[in-house]
């Protein structure tokens, strides 16, 4: 074999050598990738709405592992605006298909109304309700009244004994977490949504829903609620203080 044989012979066995490392380590790297990309593909994307007078720090306790969350923003209420049609703008924030939703307190009832505008996959209600007839009737009748546009908005905004009650904030956190959130109530918005709820009419239950309600709650009553998870003790903070049995619940729910 001449010399320019072996050498032509060599630099052919060098390039298949090079070429089998290549593929050996683009072969390692798309294995290294894949778990990576099935693990974004499977994670769920889910929207929350939060309740009146607050912001989502109020879900910062719950635990959902594979899922997404997104929390949507309120948006100023135009004058005279049903929850109906306020729903059909809030809509906007909600860019996935056939979504996922939860809804707390006030953030429920809009939940509701967005869920029968749009074709959503699963719903939780937490301290909420699904239809009107789950509301208490004398709220209604002071609510109509309008007898919360004499109330100041200073007053709307201070916390002290008898709202730590109402709300079921005890410790001395929970007490904390609550004056932080009316504190920042937007006064306009919130009178709006007492308004608005006296004349919310909804009298069907949404499909493909879980309501999680607390045997406590004094804001929205328990004794007329009839939700398929009860939480012992828990008020209308307890998205808040008993988080982990809430986010283990929709983690079930939504996830497994």
């Amino acid at each position: 074999m001449s010399i320019r044989q072996e050498a032509k012979q060599s630099m052919t066995q060098s390039v298949k050598v090079i070429w089998g490392i290549l593929f050996m380590f683009s072969s390692l790297v798309a294995g290294a990738q894949a778990p990576q990309d099935t693990a974004i593909k499977e994670e769920k994307t889910v929207y929350l709405f939060s309740g009146l007078g607050a912001d989502s720090s109020i879900f910062m306790n719950l635990e959902l592992p594979g899922v997404h969350k997104i929390y949507i923003n309120w948006i100023p209420a135009l004058p005279n605006e049903s929850i109906r049609e306020y729903a059909g703008r809030i809509k906007s924030q909600i860019t996935v298909e056939n979504p996922d939703i939860i809804g707390l307190s006030f953030g429920g009832i809009v939940a509701v109304e967005v869920s029968k505008q749009i074709k959503v996959d699963k719903m939780v209600l937490i301290s909420s309700v699904r239809t009107k007839s789950e509301l208490n009737r004398i709220q209604f009748f002071f609510m109509k009244l309008g007898l919360y546009r004499i109330i100041p908005g200073s007053l709307i905004r201070r916390t002290n004994f008898l709202t730590y009650q109402y709300f079921g904030a005890r410790s001395p956190k929970d007490k904390k977490t609550l004056t932080e959130l009316l504190k920042h109530t937007d006064v306009r918005f919130f009178r709006w949504a007492l308004k608005s709820i006296a004349y919310w009419d909804n009298k069907e239950a949404p499909e493909r829903t879980i309501q999680i309600h607390g045997t406590a709650d004094r804001v929205i009553t328990s004794r007329l609620v009839h939700p398929d998870y009860r939480i012992k003790g828990g008020g209308h903070l307890m998205v808040y203080n008993k988080a982990d049995t809430i986010s283990k619940i929709i983690t079930h729910y939504l996830v497994d």
